[in-house]
C-alpha cells in the first residue's frame, strides 16, 4: 500500500473546511479513486477554535501558512487564502520551491502570477493545479487541458461570476433595479460587503484569463482584456432584451479573430434560445467551441463550498495519484505571447439605448450619424412621451427613450457615432451600449 498523501491546508474558510468534511465523509471511497490515503495532516487559519462541523484535534497548526508549506510533515499543500499577494503566494512559491505540489483555488493570484508559478512547480518537476479556479465545481480547466487536446479551439465563453448572474436574474424575473437585487444578493450572501469585485467584472477577467490560456496556449495577460460590469444595466434593458428575443448575461468572451486573441468581460444580449440564456440564478456556465467536438457547454455551480472543494479534491486525487502535467496544458517556455486585438476592433451587433430629446430632428440627426459611420440598423424603437407631456406640435421637451439595434458593425464605428450624437446635442445623458452575441 502506498504512503498517505499528506494534505497541508492554508485557509479554513468556507472552501477550506468544507475540503476537509468531504475528506473525512467520503474518504475511503476517495482513497479508492487516488490509490493512496489522503490525510489532512496541517492547517493554518486565523481561529483554531471555530467549530468547522469536522474533528481537527489530530492536525498540525500553524501560524505561517509559509511555515505550513515548508513543513516536512507535509507533502502537498493546499492553498485556500486568497488573493494575488501576501501570504497566498509566499505560501504557494514556498511550497513549489520546496518540491511540493500545489492545488489552489486563487484565480486572482494565477491571473497575475501563473506564468511565473508554472515555470517554478515545472523546475520542481511538481504539479500546480488549480480546477477551482474557474468555475467553481465545473470541471473546465480539465476539459480544456486534458479531455479537448486534440481540438483547436476558436472560442470560449461563459457566466463566470454567480454574483452578477442572480442579480441579472433577479431583476429580469421581478423587474427589479440593480441596487434593490444587490442587496438582497448580500442578505443571502451571494456577494460581499463590497461588491465591486465581483459587479465590476474583475472577478470574471481572472478567470477568464486563465481559460484563454488553457484554450489558445497563451501566456496570461489579464491586462489585456476589456472590461464592464453590470452596475449601469436597467430594468428597461432587460425588459427591451425580452422583447426582441434576448437575455442579459455578463459574459466572459475569448475568441480568435483575425486581428489577434480578443478577451472581453461585458453585459451581453444572447438569444433566449439558447443554451447559456437558460442558465439562471448563482449558476455558472462555459461554453467551448472547437473544431472537433463542435459547441460543449458545461453548466454547474460556480461557488459555495462544497461545489469548489469538490474541484480541489479532484486536484488532490490527481497529485495522489502522480499525475505531474504542464499547468497551463504545455511547458511555460513554450506558451505564445498573446497577440491583443484591440476592442475597438470588435465586430458584432449592438443594442444601443438612447435618451433623445423629443423635437424635430431629433431621429433623423441620429439615422444620419449612424449612416455616416456605414452602420445599418435593424430596428428602431421609441417609446413616446406620455400625453400629457406633449405640446400640441405633437412634441414634448423631455427626454424619450429610443432603442437601436445594428447589424454587425465594429466598436470603433459604434463609439465614433455615438460621440458625435453627444457633441450634436440629440441626448440627454450617455448611451447604454450592450453587445449583441447571436450564436
Amino acid at each position: 500500500m502506498n504512503q498517505p498523501l499528506r494534505l497541508g491546508v492554508a485557509g479554513l474558510g468556507t472552501v477550506g473546511a468544507s475540503v476537509a468534511r468531504i475528506l473525512a465523509r467520503n474518504g475511503e471511497a476517495i482513497a479508492a479513486k487516488a490509490g493512496r490515503e489522503i490525510v489532512l495532516a496541517g492547517a493554518c487559519a486565523r481561529d483554531r477554535s471555530r467549530d468547522r462541523g469536522v474533528d481537527l484535534s489530530r492536525v498540525a497548526w500553524h501560524d505561517d501558512p509559509v511555515a505550513l508549506a515548508r513543513d516536512p510533515g507535509i507533502d502537498c499543500v493546499v492553498e485556500l487564502i486568497g488573493g494575488e499577494e501576501g501570504a497566498a503566494r509566499a505560501c504557494v512559491e514556498a511550497a513549489l520551491a520546496a518540491g511540493k505540489p500545489v492545488v489552489t483555488a486563487n484565480k486572482a493570484l494565477l491571473a497575475r502570477h501563473g506564468l511565473a508559478l508554472a515555470r517554478l512547480a515545472e523546475e520542481r518537476g511538481v504539479a500546480l493545479a488549480f480546477e477551482a479556479s474557474s468555475a467553481g465545481g465545473v470541471p473546465v480547466v480539465k476539459a480544456l487541458r486534458e479531455a479537448l487536446a486534440g481540438n483547436r479551439v476558436r472560442r470560449v465563453y461563459g457566466i463566470l461570476n454567480g454574483t452578477c448572474n442572480y442579480i441579472l436574474s433577479r431583476m429580469e424575473a421581478e423587474g427589479l433595479s440593480f441596487a434593490e437585487c444587490l442587496a438582497d444578493a448580500q442578505r443571502l450572501g451571494y456577494a460581499e460587503a463590497d461588491p465591486t469585485f465581483d459587479v465590476e467584472g474583475f472577478d470574471t477577467a481572472h478567470k477568464l484569463s486563465i481559460l484563454t490560456s488553457l484554450a489558445f496556449g497563451v501566456a496570461l495577460d489579464s491586462e489585456a482584456i476589456y472590461v464592464e460590469g453590470i452596475s449601469k444595466i436597467a430594468p428597461l434593458d432587460l425588459a427591451m432584451a425580452k422583447e426582441l428575443g434576448y437575455r442579459v448575461k455578463l459574459l466572459g468572451v475569448a475568441e480568435r479573430t483575425k486581428t489577434g486573441i480578443e478577451q472581453r468581460v461585458h453585459p451581453t444580449m444572447v438569444p433566449r434560445t439558447s443554451a447559456i440564456a437558460q442558465v439562471m440564478g448563482v449558476t455558472n456556465a462555459v461554453t467551448i467551441d472547437a473544431d472537433a467536438v463542435g459547441e460543449l457547454t458545461l453548466i454547474g455551480p460556480g461557488a459555495g463550498g462544497e461545489a469548489t472543494a469538490s474541484a480541489v479534491i479532484a486536484d488532490i486525487v490527481d497529485v495522489a495519484a502522480g499525475h505531474v502535467r504542464p499547468a497551463f496544458g504545455m511547458p511555460a517556455g513554450r506558451l505564445e505571447r498573446l497577440e491583443r486585438a484591440p476592442m475597438q476592433r470588435h465586430e458584432g451587433g449592438y443594442y444601443i439605448r438612447l435618451s433623445v430629446f423629443d423635437r424635430p430632428g431629433s431621429a433623423a440627426g441620429i439615422a444620419t450619424r449612424m449612416a455616416q459611420g456605414d452602420i445599418s440598423l435593424e430596428s428602431i424603437i421609441q417609446h413616446r412621451a406620455r400625453s400629457a407631456d406633449v405640446d400640441p406640435t405633437g412634441r414634448s421637451g423631455t427626454p424619450v427613450p429610443v432603442v437601436l439595434i445594428t447589424y454587425a458593425t465594429t466598436e470603433a464605428a459604434i463609439r465614433e457615432a455615438l460621440a458625435r450624437i453627444h457633441a450634436d446635442g440629440l441626448v440627454a445623458e450617455p448611451p447604454q451600449v450592450i453587445r449583441i452575441e447571436r450564436d
